[in-house]
């Protein structure tokens, strides 16, 4: 049996489906949803059931770490410890959109996102969808909506037939095609010490180009970009 599709191309699919899945997302369960860097299982962040969930749904390893959706920059100041005037300036730029920003995890945060060492992966999607239902929300526990290395499906059908004991729903993605390329990622957790430097650890839909445009080259480690 798949899991419920709303295809959220009318105002009325929009205002349903949304409804729908932050029902799912409070009661623990996980949805599928669009991403401008392809479809995504999200859950409550802050319950710890629902992100077993999400690692089981993909497979991962008991306590593989999971990155976090939030609804914008100003997010950051409450999910991370501090947030630095490099990382401001990243966020500012280029979100909504590709970019991943690693950051120290805030101390006083009730969530358990698995063996991350202190830290978090933090992105503001880029595609609408996503995006309302994290702003309705809050921060959405988030992983790729795939297996490993296993090609990405992007027809709602195929995920919800993939997902079908998993996922309470699949929202649709409207108008907007969902990404096909992952988010590049950007860990700021050295800015912590003296001399720390930026690391791009891994290169995605945002380009290096791009993110020395918003910053200094020398802001980056030797080996970024």
């Amino acid at each position: 049996m798949s899991a419920v599709v709303y295809p959220m191309r009318t105002p009325t699919e929009v205002v349903t489906g949304l409804r729908h899945a932050r029902s799912a997302v409070a009661r623990g369960q996980l949805v599928c949803v669009p991403t401008d860097t392809g479809y995504a299982l999200v859950a409550d962040a802050f319950n710890p059931r629902a992100v077993d969930r999400l690692r089981r749904a993909r497979q991962m390893p008991e306590r593989a770490p999971v990155g976090v959706l939030v609804s914008g920059p100003e997010a950051l100041h409450a999910v991370a410890a501090d947030v630095t005037p490099e990382v401001q300036a990243l966020s500012l730029a280029h979100w909504p959109g590709p970019l991943t920003l690693v950051v120290p995890s805030g101390d006083s945060l009730s969530w358990d996102l698995g063996d991350t060492e202190g830290t978090v992966a933090v992105r503001m999607p880029g595609h609408p969808v996503a995006l309302e239902l994290v702003t309705e929300t809050g921060p959405l526990a988030q992983s790729a909506a795939r297996f490993g290395k296993q090609k990405a499906l992007v027809a709602p059908a195929a995920l919800a037939r993939r997902f079908a004991d998993e996922v309470a729903l699949v929202l649709g993605p409207g108008d907007q095609k969902p990404g096909v390329v992952d988010s590049t990622v950007v860990d700021a957790t050295a800015l912590e010490h003296p001399g720390g430097k930026l690391a791009i650890v891994r290169q995605g839909a945002l380009n290096a180009a791009a993110l020395f445009t918003t910053l200094a080259r020398k802001k980056f480690t030797s080996s970024s970009g």
